[in-house]
């Protein structure tokens, strides 16, 4: 199962998106036969410029939240679980409160967010679930206002830029296309890298999977192929910038270099993508891998083994 895989991806990157807006807890345990809460975030202020960075979902954090993000669409049972959850933790701070002889004040009661890629009107209809009349909340379904809990559908979401940070919860092509515009934000955000790096950890891992011959589903097998795809659109806009120096300048050299260092920069990619890091036995290897043409090298960075790769174009 690749399940786990994306559960830890989705805890990694809320967290990495949250942190600098408040408190994070991963897996956060409750008194009830072991349960956990994916996510719990408590906001270290009201309303930020960071909150609105984030577009949808730093609207959703402007107060205490928990997160229960899912891979596959949501069942019943998977939201009963999710309330059961959330009303465990509400027990616990109001006998919290009556021990410290405090009244509780509503504006520290967390509110439950459902992440699911699909539902289907009947779905939600079983639940009361009615959309949002916010005309930025598209694809949210809120429950009775004293159940504190909301669904949110990704793929309902309109394709804007408040609604990317969420979509990237997506999957086939929702969160494929998320990533492409994940690409192409200034190189200057500060989030970019940071979400980029945990989008390659994960594509390594299911790659790992497919390597083994393990279970991988087809949107997972179209995400490897995406992220591969974008690199090879990189290399070659980078190709074509070479040539259009090389012209300017009037010197050939100029597309050689440039095109040389396309390359090295695709493969250097791949291999932070499979392997997460590239280290000296990998470093030596790029120079032969770089005598082959993409299309020739590219099926075999992503077929290999690491070991097979090294054994397979070192020189020595």
């Amino acid at each position: 199962m690749t399940r786990f895989i994306h559960d830890q991806f989705a805890k990694q990157y809320l967290s990495e998106l949250l942190s600098p807006l408040g408190t994070v807890e991963i897996s956060k345990e409750i008194h009830s036969e072991g349960r956990q809460i994916d996510l719990l975030f408590t906001p270290s202020s009201s309303e930020t410029e960071k909150n609105k960075n984030l577009g949808l979902l730093g609207k959703l954090t402007y107060k205490p939240a928990l997160f229960e993000p899912f891979r596959n669409p949501v069942n019943s049972r998977d939201i009963r679980t999710c309330m059961i959850k959330l009303f465990v933790f509400l027990g616990e701070l109001e006998r919290e409160s009556k021990r410290e002889n405090t009244l509780l004040d509503k504006d520290i009661l967390p509110q439950l967010w459902i992440l699911t890629p699909t539902a289907s009107a009947n779905f939600l209809q079983g639940f009361h679930a009615t959309p949002s009349t916010e005309n930025d909340e598209q694809g949210i379904y809120y429950l009775g206002s004293d159940l504190r809990t909301a669904i949110v559908v990704i793929h309902q979401l309109p394709v804007t830029p408040e609604t990317l940070w969420l979509r990237l919860l997506g999957r086939g092509k929702v969160q494929q296309q998320a990533i492409r515009e994940l690409e192409t934000l200034p190189r200057e955000n500060h989030l970019r890298e940071n979400v980029i790096k945990l989008v390659r950890e994960l594509i390594s891992l299911l790659t790992k999977r497919q390597n083994k011959e393990q279970d991988l589903d087809r949107d997972d097998e179209e995400l490897i192929m995406t992220l591969t795809q974008m690199y090879e659109e990189a290399m070659s806009e980078v190709r074509q910038e070479a040539k259009e120096e090389g012209r300017q300048e009037g010197r050939q050299e100029g597309v050689g270099e440039g095109e040389k260092e396309a390359t090295r920069r695709m493969i250097e990619n791949i291999f932070q993508v499979r392997f997460g890091s590239i280290d000296e036995e990998l470093q030596g290897i790029i120079e032969p891998i770089m005598q082959l043409s993409s299309e020739d090298f590219i099926p075999l960075l992503l077929q290999l083994s690491r070991q097979e790769l090294i054994d397979h174009f070192d020189r020595k």
